[in-house]
Order: C-alpha cells, then sequence, then structure tokens
C-alpha cells in the first residue's frame, strides 16, 4: 500500500511510479491511497484506475477523517507493507498502519525542510522506532531526516528519477529550432519562488529583454493570484502566461529553451530533472535538494536563493549568448540520461519492498 496525497505533487508522481511498477514489473499486488485535497483530480484518478491500478481516495477534510478511513482500508486489505509518503501523511499513514497492524511500516521524506512542531517531531520520532526504513528522495533528504534523530541503521537514500523515454524525441528538436522562451514547471505553493521568477523578467525587460514566460502548474489559488496581481503591478501580462496543469509537459519542455527552477527548498525536484532531460538549459536556485543534481557553468547555472537580480543575470547570460546556452542544455540531458532514469529508482524500492 502506497498512501500520499493527492494533490499530485511530485510526491505523488513517486508513489504512482512506484505503484504501478509493483503492478506491472513484479505482478505485486499493489494499492495506492490518496488523500483528498481541493485540488484532486478526478480525471487523473480515473485514468490511474484504467491502467489497472487499484485507487482509493481517502477523506482529507481532517486529520481523524483521514486516520479512520486509512485503519478501515487497511483491515480490509491487510498490507504486508505500506510506504506512507510526503508530510504529514507519513505521520497519518503511520499511525493508521500501527493501529491496524501492518507487518512493516516505511516513511519517504520528500523534502529537506517540512513544518516539524515538537508534537509532530515527537510523533515522527515515536513512529520511527516502529518503522522498517526511513527513506529521503535524496542524500541531502537523508542528512536532513538523520539530523531530526531518523535511526541511521535504517535511515537510507534513494534519490528520485523519472521516465527518460517520454523525452526521446529531445534529440529531433535542435536548440535553435526551439522557441527562446523561460518555462518553470511547479505547482503554486509556499515551496516555490515564482515572484523571484516574475520580478527577474522585470529586470531583463530593463536591459531590453523581453523574453515570454511560461507558468505550468497547479496548486493553491492564493499563491497563483499572488503571482498574478505581481505579472500585473510590473506590466508584464503580455510576457507572461499561466498555463495550469499541462497535459503534455515533455513536448512542452523539449519546445523552449530555458527551464527555471526558482524555489525555496526541494527534496529531490522532478521538474528539473525532466527539463534536463528534454535538453533545456536549466537555472536553478541553490538550495538544498537542488545542490548535487545541477552542476555550475556544467549542466546548467545556480543562482543564489530569493534572488531576482542575480535570476536575472543567469538569464541574460543564457538569452545573450545562444552557443553556452546549447551547451549547457546538452551536457543536461547528457547528465539526465546517465544518472537519473527511473529504472534505477524504481528497482531499488522493488528490492527493499521485498526484503522486508
Amino acid at each position: 500500500m502506497h498512501f500520499v496525497t493527492g494533490g499530485f505533487s511530485g510526491a505523488t508522481q513517486v508513489a504512482v511510479d512506484l505503484a504501478l511498477a509493483g503492478l506491472e514489473r513484479s505482478g505485486m499486488p499493489t494499492l495506492l491511497v490518496l488523500r483528498r485535497k481541493r485540488n484532486t483530480d478526478e480525471a487523473r484518478v480515473q485514468a490511474l484506475r484504467a491502467r489497472g491500478l487499484q485507487v482509493e481516495v481517502v477523506a482529507g477534510w481532517s486529520h481523524l477523517a483521514t486516520l479512520w478511513a486509512l485503519w478501515r482500508l487497511c483491515r480490509q486489505w491487510q498490507p504486508d507493507v505500506m510506504l506512507a509518503h510526503g508530510f504529514p501523511e507519513h505521520l497519518l499513514g503511520r499511525w493508521a498502519g500501527c493501529w491496524a497492524g501492518v507487518p512493516r511500516l516505511v516513511q519517504v521524506e520528500h523534502n529537506t525542510r517540512e513544518r516539524y512542531s515538537t508534537w509532530k517531531l515527537w510523533q515522527s520520532r515515536w513512529l520511527g522506532a516502529r518503522t522498517a526504513r526511513i527513506i529521503g528522495v535524496s542524500e541531502g533528504v537523508r542528512q536532513r531526516l538523520l539530523a531530526l534523530g531518523a535511526p541511521a541503521d535504517r535511515t537510507v537514500a534513494i534519490p528520485n528519477g523519472i521516465e527518460l523515454q517520454r523525452f526521446a524525441r529531445a534529440e529531433a528538436q535542435p536548440f535553435e529550432s526551439r522557441e527562446p522562451s523561460v518555462l518553470m514547471s511547479a505547482r503554486f505553493s509556499r515551496q516555490k519562488d515564482h515572484l523571484s521568477l516574475v520580478r527577474a523578467l522585470a529586470l531583463l525587460a530593463q536591459r531590453g529583454l523581453k523574453p515570454r514566460l511560461r507558468l505550468a502548474g497547479a496548486g493553491k489559488s492564493s499563491y497563483r493570484d499572488a503571482v498574478e496581481r505581481e505579472v500585473r503591478a510590473l506590466g508584464l501580462s503580455d510576457q507572461v502566461e499561466l498555463l495550469g496543469h499541462h497535459a503534455d509537459m515533455p513536448g512542452l519542455l523539449m519546445s523552449q529553451q530555458i527551464f527555471v527552477l526558482s524555489t525555496h527548498w526541494e527534496g529531490m525536484p522532478l521538474a528539473l530533472l525532466e527539463g534536463m532531460a528534454a535538453g533545456c538549459a536549466c537555472v536553478a536556485a541553490e538550495v538544498p535538494g537542488v545542490e548535487g543534481v545541477l552542476q555550475h557553468e556544467q549542466t546548467g547555472l545556480l543562482v543564489p536563493h530569493e534572488s531576482p537580480q542575480a535570476l536575472a543575470d543567469a538569464l541574460e547570460r543564457l538569452l545573450r549568448d545562444p552557443a553556452l546556452a546549447a551547451r549547457l542544455g546538452r551536457q543536461a540531458r547528457a547528465q539526465a540520461l546517465q544518472a537519473h532514469g527511473s529504472g534505477l529508482m524504481l528497482q531499488r524500492y522493488l528490492d527493499l519492498i521485498r526484503s522486508l
């Protein structure tokens, strides 16, 4: 059983990939449980069921309602192993699993920065003593878990990966034929820093550069509204396009020259891996979770966190030097193909589940 937020974030995508791999690669009976959010997309849920995956959506309006529904599912389904992904889902999932007598519990931490109050940190440590494995989706996340008191002998790193086949056509779309615009794919949330990117675009306009900026992703309306207000206030409405959820992100990425991940913190950013696999010239904030994925001046450009000035400088370099941008794009794609495929990630998870 995989339990994860129904918001279709990066954590959700990892859980979906793992559930499908368990079903399709190993014949392992697998149940995916989503905690309902306001933006849970029923069409995407149905699409997963159409692929043969068992999917349940449990109440998310209160923690007690979630716990009750999860406990009932655990009693009914009797999983051998439950993987609880993300925060606070890994707390809710493991509490329900403990009460229902699930033999093996696994925590999967997807970020280097979560809202651990004193009470929630106590819960995590208490549950950690009863958890078979604690997984960080990057070495940075693993180190953060250890700092929070996770048991070192059961805390491991399994880096996230992406389905590289979706970007097979990147070689057939030469960099110079792509649109010289900027794309950021990220949900609207407090974790992501869309505002710095919009402000960097305004600085570029002062330098005579006016690339189109496309923002792909759903998320909380309050954060999206704040971005829209900033776009209007800076007079950028004719340059910025908010796409919402985009059904063909690989196709969109492979049509663009520049990908940006402006963020406050990460775990292991799938969107950045996708930008690299698509052959985009990538710019990202130098924060935990990004470090170690993008090598500055080799596979992309790293900029200080929350710095529109530095972000504008990096984008100006790429826009004024297409040869540099093309080189970084080629090297980013080569790195993604070599080190960031989903096959290795999925195999490591399946091996771990079997070992438990």
